[in-house]
This record gives structure tokens, sequence and C-alpha cells, in this order.
């Protein structure tokens, strides 16, 4: 059986008509089911952007059959992610995940299938990864591998593992040590621990910032393909929680992913390859200070 695919969707016409036309080109699509959970209108002003979407996602659209979830009220991306995840996957036992800013890969749902058959009874295997970053030299990796971080740029799971995801923040970190916060930050390399503290403080709603403690916490590891299987088109400034940004674009795969490790261990490769994008991704201090000036300049 197929996992079925979720699909999150808001106020984006343009993204979310892109979205679903690399969906539906992708290989498997006609054979899938696909639940589209659309969110309410936070204001006045979204209700036409709103509206919109829901014309578009009610087009005949070629998938095996089409389940269209409309909020009556604005959930907000993290409880709608939540509660739509929860639902369907206690159906149906695993699912693919996409937002609506995450255009897949033609082999992005042959690679998401064959690896959640692969990995379906091994516990320590929690999530797999649609996204991969564009580190340096990807050719030396292998064509998929492990890695510890929970991805949310189009991902796919179990319900054997989403129930392990725990929504409150404090039970997951109550007994944190230095030592964790380093291998969670990998090596402090990326912000992930401020996230956490910016949860804590009420600055962000973040889901994926909790799953990805919750598979920490449990040392469950994430497959990740060598090519990417998704690119985000949302971080193009219009997202809810993202601002203008090319260093995450990647080339989407154009080939589909045969190798799938056996060892179920970090790949140390692709941990270094992926720790020094994290270090090094947001370039020089001259860089960074005219990402800044631009960011503000366009807030104005």
């Amino acid at each position: 059986m197929l996992a079925p695919i979720l699909l999150f969707v808001y106020n984006r016409p343009i993204h979310t008509r892109k979205v679903l036309s690399a969906l539906e080109k992708a290989k498997l699509a006609n054979e899938s089911d696909l639940f589209i959970f659309s969110d309410g209108a936070k204001a006045v002003n979204c209700i036409e952007h709103v509206n919109h979407v829901r014309t578009i996602i009610r087009e005949p659209w070629s998938f095996k059959s089409i389940t269209i979830i409309e909020r009556n009220t604005n959930m907000g991306l993290a409880a709608n992610i939540i509660e739509g995840v929860s639902e369907v996957i206690k159906k149906y036992g695993r699912a693919i995940v996409l937002e609506d800013d995450l255009e897949i890969s033609e082999y992005g749902l042959q690679y998401f299938n064959d690896a959640l058959k692969t990995y379906q009874f091994n516990d320590k295997v929690m999530e797999i990864s649609g996204y991969m970053y564009p580190v340096e030299h990807p050719e030396k990796l292998e064509e998929s591998f492990f890695f510890r971080v929970a991805n949310s740029w189009g991902w796919a799971t179990w319900h054997r593992a989403w129930q392990h995801f725990e929504q409150d923040i404090n039970v997951l970190t109550k007994d944190f040590t230095p030592e964790d916060i380093k291998r969670f930050s990998i090596d402090h390399s990326e912000n992930f621990w401020r996230q956490v503290q910016q949860y804590k403080d009420g600055k962000i709603n973040s889901w994926a910032i909790r799953w990805y403690l919750s598979v920490f916490k449990r040392n469950g590891l994430v497959l990740y393909p060598r090519e990417s299987m998704i690119q985000n088109i949302g971080t193009d400034g219009s997202g809810t929680h993202s601002d203008e940004d090319n260093v995450y674009k990647v080339e989407l795969a154009e080939h589909p992913v045969k190798y799938f490790p056996t060892e179920i261990v970090e790949n140390e490769a692709a941990y270094e390859a992926i720790r020094y994008f994290y270090k090094h991704r947001k370039g020089s201090l001259i860089n960074r200070v005219i990402r800044y000036i631009k960011k503000v300049w366009k807030k104005k």
C-alpha cells in the first residue's frame, strides 16, 4: 500500500498551484491518496487568498483520490500539521507530509515509499527526509544515508514513530545536559537550541523543533537522499516563518534512489558535510550585513 500524501495549504495560491503541479507529475501520484488540509483565514485580509487556494485545490488533479479538509478557523501551521498527521497516520500507519511551498522531484514519491517500506520495522529510523542541504562535494556521499536531524521540508514517517511525538517542550528538555545541547545543535553549528529557547519564550510556535527533540530523545535517525527530492520555493519571503533566502536552494533529483543503507548508524561523512554547511551557510560577515540590510529595507 502506498503512503497517503498530506498537503498543508494556507493563503499562497501561486505556490500551491506550483506544488500541486509538480506533485501530480511525480511517479506514483496517480496511485496515491491525497489529503489536503486548508487552514482558515487568520484575518479579513487573508480571506481572498485562502478562497483562491481553495478553488485551486478543488480542480481535477490526477491522484487516486483527493480528500479536502477545510478548517473553519485559523488553526495555525503547527496545530494543523499535528492534528492532520495524527489523524491520517493513525488510520494508514504511515504518511508523506508536504506544505504549500515544497516542490517535489519526479522521483520523490517513489523515494518516500521505497524508504518507508525498507525501514518500516526498524524503530531506530524515525523519519524519511525529502530535502537535502546543498553541501559541498555531494558526490562524495552515499546515495542515501542517516543523519540525526528531523527535517520538516518534505518528510515521511510511520505511526510507530509519530506516537512518540511529545508536544510539551519542557518534558522534552527537562534533563538536557550541556553535552546534549552540543549534540542537538550539531556541535553548536546550527541554531536548533536557540529555537527551543524561542519556543519557550513564546516567540515561535514550531511543531518541527518539538518533533526533532522527540526523535533526538529516542536516539532516532533520519534517512536523507544525496540529491534533494524537495525544493523549498517559499524562501522568497512569502511564508509565515521565512524570509527571502537563496542559501537553501537546491537542484531537484533527476534519478531514483536505488541504494538504502543496511547499517542503521549516522553517516560520518554526511554529518561533517552538513555541519560545515550549517556553520558556513551565511557566508562572510560582509555578506551577512548585506542580507540583514536588505531584510530590514524590505520590511519598511
